[in-house]
Parts: structure tokens; C-alpha cells; sequence
């Protein structure tokens, strides 16, 4: 039976979702004609869609937190200096190629790091109506008419679930399955696969639709930050490859993450 959402929802957590829903709104409105795409140094594409989001994120995060810094990927610059124990990270437009390509699956992504630690987390699905928060525990939602981010009553609690009786079901990227990847799921004896962008992945695995997203290659914090608190407080977890939990604020790697696997119910060998 659903949960509804009650004071385990933090109003900080709640007032990201507000504002990645407000982002996914101004991304939506960009007509596909006027996005003009280009490509940053590393190759990654970037658009108007996620400048313009990007620009909303910060203004809002500002007027509310403006105590607390922010680490956003459009205007992340490289610094060797360590950050504050507690930070922001935030992907506008995460699964930019999908968005560009006409799927639906890309996010908006908006984290809040203490301590190393993802600790409330907060995910729009423009093109696809939803919305998840993580913070005390975690939940998922309807956008209402217009996009509208839905009220505290209209929330529904998620959790992950056990591995069913017919083996692992595992999402992965759709833009960045590789040889490792395929390895490890023929090792974890997965039954079914469901390729996904973005981080709706952590979002499938936190509501119990998958039991293990794994990712060989690098990624940026801001690209997992957000997922890795929803699955946190649905009962997941998120680890390098070394077993140890996924950190935040490496600011001596340029935010960047390695490897790692996320876990709706970590394997006790």
C-alpha cells in the first residue's frame, strides 16, 4: 500500500523539487528549432535548453539557500580548494543526448551533499510527468496541470524490493553500455535489461522496478548525486568498485566519480 508523505519530507527536499520542476517547465517551452546545439571541449553536447535551466536552478537555489554553495555542471569551473561540508550539485539537463535525440528519459537533477554524503535529492521528468525526492525516506509524484510540482499529499512513498525469483533485472545506460558492463551483468546472472538515460536509472532501481544499475566508465558527481539520495533513502545504496560508498565533493578530481554500482538490496557476498 502507497505511503503519503508526511513530515519525513524535509521542506528543503520538497523546495528542490519545487525548483526541478520549474526548470523541466522552461526546458519543455524551448521550441526544438530554437535549442541550437553545440558541443564543450569534452565533447559532450550542451543546448539552450540546458543554459536556460541552469540559469533558473541557480537563481532559485540563491533566493532560498544562499548560504550554501553551488556546483553546476554549464558553469562548473575546475578548483583544487575543498569545498564546504555542505554543497549543492546540480545537472540541469541530465541525458542531454537523449533530450536532443527526442526520448523522454532525461532529468533534472539537484543534490544536497553533507559530509561527503548525497542527503536529500531531487529529480524532474519533464517529458515523462514525474518527479522523485529522497531525503528521510523517498517518494515519487504526478506533475499536476501545467507541470506543476504536486503537493505533499500527492507524493507516494518508494522503496527498492528483493530480487525476484527470476533473477536480477538490471537498468543501464542506453548511450554508454560497454564491454565491462556487459561482462558484469553476464556475471550477475541478469535475467532481464532495460536500457534508460539519465538518472531515472537510480530512479527505477529506488521504486523496486530493478534491483542493480551498474556503471564501469566515469561519470560526474552532478550526474549522480541526485539518484544516489533518492536510492539511499528508498533502502539502496550506491558503491565504487571497491565496495566502499560513493563520495561527494572531490573537488582534487574535478567532481569527477569512477566506476560504480548501484544496489537496491546489496548482495551479502
Amino acid at each position: 500500500m502507497s505511503e503519503a508523505a508526511g513530515p519525513l519530507l524535509p521542506v528543503s527536499t520538497y523546495g528542490a523539487g519545487k525548483i526541478a520542476c520549474e526548470a523541466g517547465r522552461v526546458i519543455m517551452a524551448i521550441p526544438r528549432a530554437a535549442l541550437g546545439a553545440e558541443h564543450k571541449p569534452d565533447g559532450t553536447p550542451v543546448s539552450r535548453a540546458d543554459l536556460e535551466a541552469e540559469r533558473l536552478v541557480r537563481a532559485r537555489l540563491a533566493a532560498v539557500l544562499p548560504a550554501v554553495a553551488v556546483i553546476a555542471e554549464e558553469s562548473f569551473a575546475p578548483r583544487r580548494d575543498p569545498v564546504p561540508e555542505r554543497f549543492l550539485l546540480v545537472d540541469p539537463l541530465d541525458g542531454t543526448l537523449e533530450f536532443l535525440s527526442g526520448h523522454k528519459d532525461f532529468t533534472v537533477n539537484i543534490a544536497l551533499i553533507d559530509a561527503g554524503r548525497p542527503a536529500a535529492g531531487a529529480i524532474c521528468a519533464p517529458a515523462l510527468g514525474e518527479v522523485y525526492l529522497g531525503g528521510t525516506r523517498a517518494y515519487r509524484g504526478e506533475w499536476g496541470a501545467g507541470g506543476i510540482f504536486p503537493g505533499v499529499k500527492r507524493l507516494t512513498a518508494i522503496k527498492t524490493a528483493a530480487v525476484p525469483d527470476l533473477g536480477v533485472r538490471a537498468v543501464a545506460s542506453r548511450s554508454h553500455l560497454d564491454a565491462a558492463t556487459e561482462r558484469f551483468l553476464r556475471e550477475q546472472g541478469v535475467k532481464s535489461l532495460r536500457a534508460v538515460g539519465s538518472s531515472l536509472k537510480f530512479c527505477f532501481v529506488a521504486c523496486g522496478e530493478a534491483d542493480v544499475y551498474p556503471r564501469l566508465a566515469p561519470t560526474m558527481e552532478w550526474d549522480t548525486a541526485a539518484g544516489h539520495a533518492i536510492l539511499r533513502a528508498a533502502g539502496g545504496c550506491v558503491v565504487g568498485l571497491d565496495g566502499s560508498p560513493l563520495r561527494y565533493g572531490k573537488s582534487d578530481a574535478g567532481f569527477r566519480n569512477e566506476g560504480f554500482i548501484a544496489w537496491g538490496r546489496k548482495p551479502s557476498t
